[in-house]
């Protein structure tokens, strides 16, 4: 059963004040701009909206890719126990 992509990359509470800290500081560190709770906000709804599933699509490619790599290795680990005749 495939979840909805919405509930996949949904954010706590925590997790989105954690990340509007981070965009907040890096707009003042890297830019030396104050940036408002809105902008914060906006920013991190964008991060969510459009990098966000990139994001979690890549890191589903990239577990299919393991699993894919374990699987093999199960297979030649099942012929393995073949006895010679």
């Amino acid at each position: 059963m495939r979840k909805n992509l919405n509930e996949a990359i949904s954010l706590s509470d925590t997790q989105k004040k954690l990340l509007a800290g981070e965009i907040k500081a890096f707009y003042l560190d890297v830019r030396g701009e104050e940036i408002g709770i809105i902008e914060e906000q906006q920013l991190l709804d964008l991060f969510c909206e459009h990098l966000a599933p990139i994001v979690y699509n890549k890191a589903l490619d990239d577990s299919m890719h393991w699993l894919k790599e374990q699987m093999g290795n199960m297979e030649a680990d099942y012929y393995l126990l073949y006895k010679n005749v």
